[in-house]
Formats: structure tokens, sequence, C-alpha cells
């Protein structure tokens, strides 16, 4: 299929980190219910990436953060769908405040060898050994449904594209 009939729609994605724990939020609606995961959504106008992502960070768990880093960006494609997720993932490990449950997300920490990959993306388990240790990504994935990965590129990268 042509690339052209694809559209890209921009998203965020926040993971909390401190010293052996990682903070992740169980999705209580909408896409991806059900499955733990990071912070994150979609950019409203006039918001720059980082902006969108503190915001969501905030509203989904009342945890602030003075600065992220952006520490990957993966595409995401879905069998049947012309949209792209373009994911822009960042890491924080210094915050303020204390996680408190939203109407979307229920915070909760987990110890990084008790990380619950078998109740999260199929794609997290692949990339998420590259955020825990600071190392820069970019990748590619290519799902049928939600539960089946059919294709994908991953690769550590030196930088990462400066975002518009």
């Amino acid at each position: 299929m042509p690339t052209e009939m694809f559209t890209s729609k921009l998203l965020t994605l926040v993971i909390v980190v401190k010293p052996q724990q990682v903070l992740l939020g169980l999705k209580k609606r909408g896409f991806g219910v059900g499955r733990w995961n990071g912070f994150g959504g979609k950019l409203q106008p006039g918001e720059s990436i980082e902006q969108a992502a503190k915001r969501e960070l905030w509203e989904e768990s009342s945890l602030t953060v003075d600065s992220l880093e952006k520490i990957g960006n993966i595409r995401f494609e879905f069998v049947g769908e012309t949209e792209i997720l373009d994911v822009h993932i960042f890491r924080t490990d210094h915050y303020h405040g204390e996680p408190s449950e939203s109407e979307e997300m229920r915070p909760q920490w987990f110890d990084l060898d008790a990380i619950p990959f078998d109740r999260m993306w199929p794609d997290d388990i692949y990339w998420f050994p590259l955020l825990l240790q600071k190392k820069k990504f970019q990748g590619y994935f290519k799902f049928q449904g939600h539960d089946t990965i059919l294709d994908y590129t991953l690769q550590e990268v030196e930088e990462l594209p400066v975002d518009k």
C-alpha cells in the first residue's frame, strides 16, 4: 500500500522511573483499556510534543515534571487502519507529587524485575529495556489487531530527530 494513503497521528508517552522501580498506569477506558502503560496521549492545538507529554502526565497521574528526556520514537501501523501512530516516548527520573488515580489511569509502581509485560502492549518488552538503560531508540511495529506483531524494526540511535 503506498505510504501517501496513510495519515500520521502524533502521540506522547511518558515513563516515570525511580531507582529500581517504574510507574505504570492501568488504562481504565479507551484505546488500550485493561493494559498497563506509560502516561500520554494526543497533542492539543498549539502544544509542543513535550508540553503535551507534561500535560498528559499531570492529567493521568497528578505528577508534574520540570523536564523530560526524549528517549524514543516508535511508529505503529495497525493492519486495516490508515492512520500511523507516531509515538514520542519520554523518560523522567525527577517528578513532583505523588501519583494518584484519574478517570483514565490507575498508577502503580512496579519493581524493575516485576514489570507486567504480559499485561502491557506486546511491543513494550522489546523497547522497555532500552528505555531503562537510558538508550535512545527508533522503531516501527506493524500489528494485526492489538495482540499480534507481524513485523517490526527497532534500533538504538545516538540522537533522535528534533521535534518541530
